[in-house]
Order: C-alpha cells, then structure tokens, then sequence
C-alpha cells in the first residue's frame, strides 16, 4: 500500500539554508522510490492555517518513506530545513 510524506513549511526563516536544504534534499533521493504529487505549487486553505508551501511524496509503503527520511542523507538535509524554515512532517498510508 502506497505512503504519502506531506511536508508543510509554515513559515521562512532563512533562504540560503533553504537553497541548502533544496539540493541536499534533492542529492538524499538517492535510490529511494519517491513520486513527487506536489511541490511547492499553488494552494487555497479552505480551513485551518494558512501554509507557506506544501510538498506530497508518494512512497511504494509505510517503510520505504521511513527508510527516506531516516537516511543518513536526508537527516543531514533536514538539518538545513530546521534552520530555514518551521515545518510539519507526516507520514500517512494510502488507501
């Protein structure tokens, strides 16, 4: 069953870390079975908190987007992203 990785930035801190991040990030794909569904597009909020962007990931399942974002690669561009930008990271099942 497919998994979804949903990353919203909620708020900009910093662009050259985020410039970082982007293409650490980018290099930590690696192998890893990532379709992008969403990147940073247009979006309308119909209720809650506005967002400042959102990515979707689609994963093969549960464990490949666990794998991704435990890597050794992608924690290090994580560490960019921490000083960038505020962040909410979900991982969820498809159905």
């Amino acid at each position: 069953m497919s998994a979804y990785a949903i990353l919203i930035r909620e708020r900009m801190h910093d662009e050259s870390e985020m410039a970082k991040y982007a293409a650490a990030a980018k290099a930590a794909r690696g192998e890893h079975e990532i379709t992008p569904l969403a990147f940073y597009g247009a979006h309308e909020t119909l209720e809650g908190a506005d967002a400042d962007g959102v990515v979707i990931l689609r994963f093969p399942d549960m464990e490949a987007a666990k794998a991704w974002y435990t890597s050794p690669e992608y924690q290090a561009a994580r560490a960019h992203r921490f000083q960038a930008a505020d962040y909410r990271v979900i991982l969820v099942d498809g159905v």
